[in-house]
């Protein structure tokens, strides 16, 4: 059976690497180190031990991933080459080390992996800065820290911050979390007598260090709350303080039922703020939409119904589930077919085997000219549609004459209809030219509004009330008003 032997070669001083290493890496007849880059290679060299370093591979890989996958590559073909080989990576093979992670993987029937320990550059780093890990400790690694989020709460370990280009990108995504000025940790070589070097920073100038290199890692203790950025956790958290025991009467006597015109009202806000384009205002309204939210879940978690795990759970999986032509097999090209692809998973979720029911299940609670919108989009996906958009502008002309002839029978109830198919009509033009008849509809009030203001404040300058003014009159100074509007 062919045999990787890995060693650890511990954080750099000689002293910390196990005899069993030292023993298995004299007696090696192929070994291999992922990096000569490491201070106990100068051991390895004075102990006349052979080795071949695998540095090149970073001089010729595009990125890190893709130099970790080559040289496990390499080191499972020479195992099936020469039935064993030692491999050495610096601290614990089995703490932060890609190579051996992607090795692990591959393990399969014929080849054995034994791991021989070392010392931790873990440990040598929580005795550097005196920390207890018992109090928590989570190690992430600077190269993933898009997917790796350090926890504030306890002291984190930011491994493989190699260079000043990777302490940039650590530091922008560590700013995520943290505040500008929060206080590190940065180590070099920590636990390597002569070698070992550590200073306490704010965050921001942690690309500005000119000694960080391969042998670099941080430290980032426990955060003070005003340390870092307020989470989503502290949002709940806070909700259940305020509903509890001690927290606010106002809040702990809120129902689903009272918080309805909040919700509604929150919605707008936010709607109002995107008008505005104000972006601070937008952060403000999102937060104060978000906290409805929040609220809902909470008394729901609180009467044993569901819990915001629930809401979160919930909407992750209907993304994934909504978008096979993203997370499955499906292939779509173009706006219109991301469109359909997601109707026909949410079919297929709800059991709905019929347009019909697609058009049945629109809430009836959406304003219409909403409504209607999404009706007749939801009936063109299954073919009922014009093809250019002169067919629904000759629609709308025919609805006009159709509403004339209505006008002049005055009956109530039959010129309601007319207009009823009218405005259906102009919402089918919007909805084929992609206007949104609700946003077109706001625009012109709040354009009405403008002008109607003009003429008002026009008329009181000459000394004269709306009311007092002929059509005529009010008309010549609407169309002032329209030569002023930007």
């Amino acid at each position: 059976m062919d045999k990787i032997i890995i060693v650890g070669l511990g954080p750099g001083d000689k002293d910390s690497m196990s005899l069993g290493a030292y023993r298995v890496l004299k007696e090696s007849g192929q070994l291999f180190l992922r990096t000569e880059k490491h201070p106990t290679v100068d051991f390895l060299v004075e102990e006349n031990i052979k080795f071949q370093a695998l540095d090149t591979y970073y001089d010729e890989g595009d990125s890190f991933d893709q130099v970790y996958s080559e040289i496990a590559k390499l080191i499972i073909n020479k195992a099936r080459e020469f039935g064993t080989v030692t491999y050495a990576v610096p601290g614990h093979p089995l703490v932060a080390e890609k190579t051996v992670e992607l090795l692990m993987k591959e393990k399969s029937e014929g080849l054995e992996i034994e791991i021989i320990g070392a010392v931790s550059f873990i440990d040598a780093v929580i005795t550097a800065v005196g920390a207890d890990p018992v109090s928590g400790l989570k190690i992430v690694d600077g190269l993933s820290l898009d997917s790796q989020k350090p926890d504030p709460k306890c002291g984190n370990i930011v491994t493989q911050v190699y260079d000043r280009m990777v302490a940039s990108e650590v530091k922008l995504a560590l700013m995520n979390t943290y505040k500008d000025d929060y206080e590190i940790h940065v180590l070099r070589g920590a636990g390597i007598p002569g070698i070992e070097r550590i200073e306490r920073i704010p965050l921001y100038e942690l690309d500005r260090l000119d000694w960080v290199d391969y042998l670099t890692s941080l430290y980032l203790p426990p955060a003070k709350p005003e340390e870092t950025y307020r989470s989503f956790e502290d949002l709940v958290n806070i909700m259940e303080h305020l509903r509890g025991p001690e927290g606010c009467p106002w809040d702990r006597e809120q129902t689903r039922q009272s918080l309805r015109p909040y919700l509604l009202e929150e919605a707008c806000e936010v709607l109002e703020a995107i008008d505005k384009d104000d972006l601070d205002l937008l952060v403000e309204e999102l937060g104060d939409l978000l906290l409805q939210i929040v609220f809902h879940g909470q008394i729901a978690k609180e009467d044993g119904e569901f819990e915001l795990k629930d809401i979160t759970d919930g909407i992750v999986n209907k993304l994934i589930d909504r978008h096979p032509h993203v997370f499955g097999d499906v292939q779509v090209s173009s706006e219109s077919g991301a469109l359909k692809s997601w109707e026909k998973a949410k079919r297929e979720t709800k059991g709905i085997d019929n347009y019909t029911q697609m058009l049945l299940d629109i809430p009836k609670t959406l304003p219409e000219l909403m409504r209607s919108y999404k009706v007749q989009q939801k009936a063109a996906l299954s073919g009922f549609d014009w093809d250019k958009v002169e067919g629904p502008l000759q629609k709308l002309e025919e609805e006009i004459r159709e509403l004339s002839e209505a006008v002049k029978t005055s009956r109530t109830a039959e010129i309601e209809g007319e207009m009823g198919d009218l405005l259906f009509s102009i919402v089918n033009v919007c909805r084929f030219l992609k206007v949104q008849p609700e946003l077109a509809l706001k625009g012109t009030t709040e354009k009405f509004i403008k002008r109607f203001a003009y003429i008002e404040q026009k008329a009181l300058q000459i000394g004269k009330n709306l009311d007092k003014m002929s059509l005529k009159e009010m008309d010549v100074l609407w169309e002032e008003a329209k030569t002023f509007e930007s």
